[in-house]
């Protein structure tokens, strides 16, 4: 009896599989990269504090975290090409990004760093402004000092550039979505919030 329930359920989930592979096409909605499927499922947003469409889509961002499926790892990569600043003072700026994801607040200290580029019109010049912005949000001055000369950050700024400069040519513009390692997502103009997570948690699922 139990192998026959199973049964039915396999039976039943395999024409919403093959609804959900008819209605996101490879081409219109995502790009299949030369690239080997990471280990694990994984959403990586290439993005950049000094990019307008980045800071709008912050909320979509925070909706996606909610929504991915169990087992989905959600990471943000800083870009450092963008033509804004220096190359040093985008890596000094993912320096912060990586002592607030140390800190357990990457989404407010985040948060803070968009609001002073985009809300107050101020200008970042080095790690000295990222270390006042996370003072002024409660984080304590020595804190910060140690996190920025830790090795586990500076680890962490490697790995982030690395990841960078291996995907430099699939990611042109920012923000850019790539799943599982492979699969570049693809939004469309008529594709709405809710088709966008979907469309997400789909290429998250796609192990192939």
């Amino acid at each position: 009896m139990k192998k026959f329930a199973l049964w039915v359920v396999l039976a039943l989930l395999i024409p919403l599989q093959a609804s959900a592979a008819s209605k996101w096409q490879e081409g219109k909605h995502y790009e299949e990269l030369d690239k080997p499927l990471s280990d694990s499922p994984q959403v990586v947003e290439f993005f950049s504090y000094w990019c307008p469409h980045c800071y709008r889509t912050e909320p979509f961002v925070a909706d996606l975290k909610k929504s991915l499926d169990k087992g989905v790892k959600f990471e943000k990569v800083h870009v450092n090409f963008m033509a804004y600043a220096s190359q040093q003072v985008q890596d000094e700026v993912t320096t912060g990004m990586l002592i607030a994801k140390a800190l357990k607040q990457e989404d407010k200290l985040g948060g803070a760093i968009f609001n002073y580029i985009h809300k107050q019109r101020a200008t970042i010049t080095g790690l000295k402004d990222v270390r006042n912005i996370f003072i002024i949000n409660g984080v304590e001055p020595e804190q910060f000092d140690k996190l920025a000369k830790s090795f586990g950050v500076k680890s962490m700024l490697r790995k982030n550039n690395k990841t960078v400069e291996d995907y430099r040519r699939e990611v042109r513009s920012v923000p850019t979505f790539i799943v599982n390692g492979k699969y570049k997502v693809q939004f469309t103009r008529d594709t709405t919030p809710t088709e966008r997570l979907e469309l997400i948690n789909y290429l998250a699922a796609k192990r192939d």
